[in-house]
């Protein structure tokens, strides 16, 4: 295949995607609904490791078989299998266990470490056809899971070959300077070794077939089949988050500091409130409009287009667009111990040092009474300052004075849910629900960015 300078490769037919759905030290406990290849009926399964590999049992104990490795095919289209116990929202205050049900090959083998993974294989419109289901309801307006599965695509797709990039640098790296004050870390989407994506938000959510279960859905994925945006003759890497909280977000300021044109801040409405100033960036407009309620795509509270657009468990979160976390002395210190692995001491003071220009953190100073830290980027301060996470590093910081001089309160005040990259899911949601088509939904949210097919259904 020769590839002229800026011109994006198309195939012939769309390619297959194997999704990571489990890791795990123990047992699998599975159900296979149809027969499989190597013929096995439907019923109850467990794996287990074993000194040759792992064991294949019935539910019942009787042995089956003893395997490197195992890949278990559908006899016919209708088979489909069952995994028992999925974690998703890994980390996240959504997190939770969940059965889920897959059509496709079910892959079970061991990883180097020792693990067992599970691993779905499937063509990708219909791991798609999941995803913009599970990222969001299958009961949206059609308009928005046009645009989902046009991102979801192109980001599916720009990590895998022919169209992967090589890497801009490593992800995770952390940056700690001479006089070990500076502690700076992003999270990205490293690349798997033994599957291309898993099914968690870390790449993105993908529960199996019971999500995509309205007649839209598998419209939308006929009328979008292959199709994907494109920027400069390269597959967009296509970021979304669940709430800008207003501004959108440079791509620099929650990963490595790369200007990526299609992915940059500005304003999630029509027109910026004149009530407000920017940049977001300078600290007094930051606090304005966090503290603040400005009029934005994503700003809403109507319970019943929330009930609509986001999957049930999404809609136990209904203060996306601003929320309030009050964390006290013994807590913030607990945390940051836990989290950073570093002794504070009582905490005297959390400070932005550096803002993105939707007025999230970048680099938060921590101030206490055996060491000073500050950190970085927006995941990191998210996680150390949460059991979970923040919903986002967009906030200002509030104290209590206690009797002792210390600060015994400290009040988080935030705007958004997620690094507030690329397209705002909900702002997406309520763009549709306003009568903005797909096309005007990419165009706001990617600009520059054209759409392009890549293939048809094979």
């Amino acid at each position: 295949m020769v590839k002229k300078e800026n011109e994006l490769i198309s195939i012939e037919h769309e390619p297959t995607v194997s999704v990571g759905l489990i890791t795990t030290q123990g047992r699998v406990r599975f159900e296979l609904k149809g027969e499989y290849q190597p013929r096995l009926d439907a019923g109850n399964y467990e794996v287990s490791k074993t000194p040759g590999g792992i064991e294949l049992r019935t539910e019942a104990g009787s042995p089956v078989g003893i395997f490197d490795s195992l890949k278990l095919e559908p006899a016919t289209p209708d088979c489909s299998f069952i995994i028992n116990g999925i974690r998703i929202g890994i980390d996240f205050h959504w997190e939770r266990t969940q059965d889920q049900q897959f059509k496709g090959n079910l892959v079970i083998k061991p990883d180097a470490s020792g693990n067992l993974l599970v691993i779905n294989e499937l063509p990708v419109e219909d791991y798609l056809s999941s995803v913009i289901s599970s990222e969001m309801s299958a009961t949206s307006h059609s308009e928005l899971l046009k645009a989902h599965s046009i991102i979801s695509r192109s980001w599916l797709l720009a990590q895998m070959k022919p169209w992967k990039s090589p890497r801009r640098s490593a992800p995770g790296m952390s940056g700690i300077n001479a006089d070990d004050e500076i502690l700076i870390r992003w999270y990205d989407q490293e690349s798997h070794i033994d599957f291309d994506v898993c099914a968690d938000d870390h790449c993105q959510r993908y529960q199996g077939i019971s999500m995509a279960t309205t007649s839209s859905v598998h419209a939308v994925m006929g009328e979008t089949c292959g199709k994907t945006l494109v920027y400069d003759g390269k597959l967009c890497d296509a970021r979304f988050s669940k709430s800008c909280g207003g501004m959108t977000e440079d791509f620099r300021s929650a990963w490595d500091d790369q200007e990526i044109p299609y992915l940059t801040a500005f304003y999630d409405g029509e027109k910026f409130p004149p009530e407000f100033n920017l940049p977001l960036s300078n600290e007094i407009n930051a606090q304005d409009w966090i503290l603040g309620n400005p009029p934005a795509f994503c700003n809403s509270t109507d319970a019943k287009i929330i009930k609509k657009i986001l999957p049930d468990f999404d809609q136990e979160t209904m203060d996306f667009y601003r929320w309030r976390v009050t964390l006290n002395q013994d807590e913030l210190q607990g945390l940051l111990k836990h989290k950073l692995g570093i002794d504070f001491g009582r905490i005297i003071s959390l400070q932005p040092v550096e803002r993105g220009r939707s007025g999230r953190i970048v680099k938060l100073k921590i101030t206490g009474e055996l060491r000073t830290l500050t950190i970085g980027k927006e995941l990191e301060i998210r996680r150390s300052l949460s059991k979970s996470h923040l919903y986002s590093s967009a906030f200002v910081i509030e104290t209590g004075q206690g009797s002792d001089g210390f600060p015994d309160k400290f009040h988080l005040t935030g705007a958004g849910w997620g690094h507030g990259v690329g397209l705002c899911q909900i702002g997406a949601a309520l763009m549709a629900e306003k009568g903005y088509n797909y096309t005007e939904i990419l165009a706001h949210y990617y600009p520059g960015a054209s759409i392009e097919r890549l293939y048809e259904r094979r």
